[in-house]
């Protein structure tokens, strides 16, 4: 048997503080609150919880599976405690933190830990804001001290500078994520009907961009003194760390701090409504129209959030719901689905209806009434309920595969209830769902329920809404309430050590490289493997040969690879594709076909308990699929009007348009997984029989294994395959692409876009290798653009706000790959954006990489080495890469020495052959009003090119 990961624990090489030292300071010692210990084999995540004496509540949860610590600082403020007029102000706080504070530069705190070999980041929601990040186990004592002085030390490093430097960077996030792609304004609209005047989820956690244009730095100084203070936050640590040490650190860097304002827990009446609320809106990108009916919910940990979420399953989510069975199956809409969603104040119940052409949205609403009565005849079956438990269940399990995943659940579950350990009862929860809580909980919030009904039309079109809107939000009688923001001040902690230094590291942890098992079939198929118990779940990839554009090398049938995989999600010879949907649901189990542009790709995922099962499943869904009309016209028509949608989407057309431009529009590398609308309508049924008998072959096939299994079950398992019939496979080589000996600029008008897309970049001609040039220019383009601090991204985001994020990279398979450097940025800085991405990447090529930069570069990917093998996932990803590219295990070995020794010379030589700017191409996807005039000053050649890529007559 193959033992687990597992690594030995390494302490960092200093001393122990004591915690009655640390009490000389603090004023008293931290106070033990609870403890938790996992008995026999029930799923529980151990851990201690302690409080500070100035509030600050600590959780630590040891795991020595992985060498890594997951930091989560989570403070209870989110858009909730915003007041009316300066909504998105906890998001853009959020942002702010990352700016430095007075023992740490501005800059440094991404830089510090992304040289640590760690990922990090924030996020902010109604109800709460967290800070986190992964690193090497040696990194906890310098992450606690990163935490602590954002916490007691922030304000007086905060400018004026940087407070506008991020609301641009905030303003730019929302026209990404919301103003910028179709339907991304709709919760905007069904949150301000839903909830009364002044009810703080009234508004999106982005906020609105008129508001963010008021606030002053002077604001964001009171938030932090107002919600900041440690009495209000939670620390949880888990992973690879020792409780004691864990807990002198925190309370040395932490202890220090004052206690903040008292924060109380918020608690608001649920939203009534008296009589339907409808509202509609114009979209600038949607083709098809979208109906949205929401109804008050129920909190979280609410005893009904799981009869509600098992009503959902039943009415609106998978093949068997019978949203899906009367709407897209019936191919009346590309998308028919039900939710509910729990937060800390109130819930929504969501129903979601895409109707295709010649179903207008009243009878899309007439649809969802048919659904309701339908569900009141039939009610709740056995099989219904058994498939929600057991689905909910692994779903559950599955989140808890990760360090992180395991810190968030204990700190949702403290700040939320003050309790961290939730696992057991929301298990137990779901378990003891019954058929009379299900239909108790629709008569209770469904049945006869008014709610908002919001119609979704698109631009220019003649589809009216559901109803005329009737709803205009009251303001009378609104009182603000006292948010506590007077006579705050600020006081600074006293401590008797040197903040300004920063701590060391420790030994560098232990890291092994998963123990691997090969096997191969009788015929042929090649199978790599590795055991992992942490949690009791299995992960299968098999991947065959012969994806987009390398079985299919024919323009006319681009499309055909990812409509095979998609039909293989369908029917097979025992069952419907309903019937599957619901074998595989009661066991809580996935199998999903997916197609790339090299393979197609079957995704298993298991309980452990439940292997044999989903194994005879899976052989029906490999060996046994069947291939009919229905389904292949239901996806053609699903796919197609995607297809048209995605030519709304600046960020889509831009990636689409760009392939078309290396590629060529004749070239089926361009558009061969998804195909283009007359390719796509031309596949027959034959067609796609015809792939799976000539490419679904042994000889063909891969197999990585990865979980709770060992080699001799995980081989038994699969034995069936060693009965399925080898075929030969000639397999052509897809066609080149295009090179570019000046630089031209394309431009795509999408008119009254938000933001501008851009892409810049060529066809490098390199294949996948894992220590030659295209490993090297990984590390090359660290620095430029491949890091958060790269010279792109702080150009372009954190010196003057203009995106969300900019990046560049180098990416390649078997057959040549791209260099491409891109962001979404502000439409108004379009052609400054494409002057900066060039003088960035030329001034790279020409100066090269500086000694301080290339130290960053080794330090940074060599620690993450440590996050490399954590999660099913990512042991997966090895293995895969393993195989596709016949390497040895220890190539890791040869690219850590390859990184620890390269030397600046071979990385500016590297640089100077594949970074000319002079042979590289310019995409810009944007309002051409708005953007054209300063683009012509540029002095490239401008081509226009429509959606499709075809030039403009």
């Amino acid at each position: 048997m193959i033992k687990p990961l597992k690594s030995a624990l390494m302490l960092p090489a200093v001393a122990l503080i004591s915690l009655s030292a640390m009490a000389q300071t603090t004023g008293g010692q931290p106070k033990l609150v609870e403890k938790v210990t996992r008995k026999g084999t029930e799923l529980v995540i151990p851990f201690e919880k302690y409080v500070l004496p100035n509030g600050l509540t600590v959780i630590l949860a040891e795991d020595h599976s992985d060498p890594l610590v997951h930091v989560d600082v989570t403070y209870h403020v989110g858009s909730a405690r915003e007041e009316i007029g300066k909504s998105g102000f906890a998001h853009f706080f959020e942002h702010m933190m990352f700016q430095g504070s007075d023992h740490v530069a501005n800059g440094d705190h991404f830089k510090i830990i992304t040289e640590a070999g760690g990922t990090l980041n924030g996020s902010t929601n109604r109800d709460r804001t967290n800070y986190f990040e992964t690193v090497p186990a040696n990194q906890l004592e310098k992450m606690l001290w990163l935490e602590s002085d954002r916490m007691g030390f922030l304000l007086d490093a905060v400018t004026q500078q940087k407070f506008e430097v991020q609301r641009a960077t905030v303003k730019n996030e929302r026209g990404q994520n919301y103003d910028n792609r179709p339907y991304g304004l709709s919760s905007e609209y069904t949150s301000k009907t839903l909830y009364p005047y002044g009810h703080p989820y009234s508004w999106l956690t982005i906020g609105y961009i008129e508001e963010l244009n008021k606030v002053g730095v002077n604001d964001l100084k009171n938030f932090f003194l107002r919600w900041y203070g440690p009495n209000n936050a939670t620390i949880t640590i888990g992973g690879d760390l020792d409780p004691k040490q864990t807990l002198a650190w925190v309370t040395k860097y932490f202890g220090s701090i004052p206690r903040g304002p008292v924060v109380k827990n918020m608690s608001l009446p649920a939203p009534v409504l008296t009589a339907d609320r409808y509202v509609s809106y114009t979209d600038n990108y949607a083709k098809l129209p979208l109906l949205a009916v929401t109804y008050p919910g129920v909190k979280v940990y609410d005893k009904d959030m799981s009869p509600l979420d098992a009503l959902s399953e039943i009415i609106g989510q998978g093949r068997n719901s019978i949203l899906y069975k009367n709407l897209v199956k019936t191919r009346k809409a590309a998308q028919a689905s039900m939710s509910s969603s729990n937060t800390e104040l109130a819930g929504e119940i969501g129903i979601r209806i895409l109707p295709f052409p010649g179903l207008t949205l009243a009878d899309a609403k007439k649809a969802v009434d048919d659904a309701f009565a339908e569900f009141e005849k039939t009610g709740v079956s056995d099989e219904a309920l058994a498939r929600f438990k057991a689905s909910s269940e692994a779903n559950y399990i599955n989140s808890l595969s990760s360090v992180s995943g395991k810190a968030s659940e204990l700190a949702q579950a403290q700040y939320l209830t003050g309790e961290p350990n939730q696992i057991g009862r929301e298990l137990a929860d779901i378990r003891a769902v019954t058929k009379e809580d299900v239909i108790r909980v629709y008569n209770k919030y469904i049945k006869g329920k008014p709610a908002v009904i919001l119609s979704v039309l698109p631009k220019g079109g003649t589809i009216q809404p559901v109803a005329a809107d009737n709803y205009t939000i009251n303001t009378a009688g609104y009182k603000a309430p006292d948010y506590g923001y007077n006579g705050l001040t600020y006081h600074k902690a006293t401590d008797n050590f040197d903040r300004a230094t920063k701590p060391g590291v420790g030994a560098n942890p232990s890291i092994k490289v998963p123990a691997i098992w090969n096997a191969t079939t009788p015929n042929g198929i090649r199978i790599i493997g590795t055991q992992n118990n942490e949690i009791p779940s299995v992960s299968m990839s098999i991947t065959i040969k012969g994806g987009g554009f390398y079985a299919v090398n024919n323009p006319a049938k681009a499309g055909l690879a990812g409509m095979v995989a998609r039909m293989m999600n369908e029917e097979t010879k025992n069952y419907t594709a309903e019937q599957f949907s619901s074998e595989l649901d009661k066991l809580g189990s996935d199998i999903t076909v997916y197609a790339g542009n090299e393979d197609i790709t079957v995704s298993v995922s298991s309980l452990t308990k439940n292997l044999d099962k989903t194994m005879k499943l899976l052989q029906e869904k490999l060996l046994s699929p069947k291939f009919t009309q229905d389904a292949l016209d239901r996806i053609k028509k699903q796919t197609i009007e995607g297809l048209k949608q995605a030519k709304t989407q600046p960020a889509g057309v831009a990636s689409s348009v760009y392939n078309k431009i290396l590629y060529g529009t004749d070239n089926v590398r361009t558009y061969a997984t998804t195909g283009n609308e007359e390719t796509v309508a031309a596949i027959t049924l034959q067609d796609v029989q015809d792939y799976y008998d000539n490419y679904f072959t042994p000889t063909e096939t891969r197999i990585v294994v990865v979980g709770d299994v060992n080699e001799g079950t995980a081989r038994g398992q699969l034995a069936f395959l060693n009965s399925w019939a080898a075929k030969k496979v000639t397999i052509p080589s897809p066609a080149g692409g295009k090179s570019f000996d000046k630089t031209t600029l394309y431009l795509v008008d999408i008119p009254g876009a938000a933001q501008s897309e851009i892409r810049i970049g060529y066809l490098d001609g390199l294949n996948y290798d894992a220590t030659g040039d295209y490993y090297k220019l990984g590390i090359t383009n660290y620095i430029l653009g491949g890091a958060f601090n790269s010279h792109i991204n702080l150009n372009l985001r954190e010196k003057r706000g203009w995106t969300y994020g900019a990046r560049s990279g180098f990416a390649s398979g078997k057959f040549g790959g791209d260099f491409t450097a891109s962001a979404g940025v502000l439409a108004t800085a379009t052609d400054s954006a494409v002057v900066e991405f060039i003088k960035e990447i030329r001034n790279y090529r020409q100066n090269g990489i500086t000694p301080e930069e290339l130290k960053f570069t080794q330090t940074s990917i060599g620690q993450s080495d440590a996050r490399r093998y954590e999660t099913n996932a990512q042991k997966a990803a090895f293995l895969s890469r393993i195989l596709d590219y016949d390497l040895k295990p220890t190539y890791v070995d040869e690219q850590n020495k390859i990184l620890s020794t390269i030397t600046p010379a071979e990385i500016n030589a590297l640089a100077t052959k594949y970074l000319d700017t002079d042979k590289m191409v310019i995409l810009v996807v944007g309002d051409k009003a708005r953007i054209l005039p300063g683009l012509q000053k540029l002095g490239y050649p401008i081509v226009e090119l429509d959606a499709d890529g075809r030039p403009k007559q």
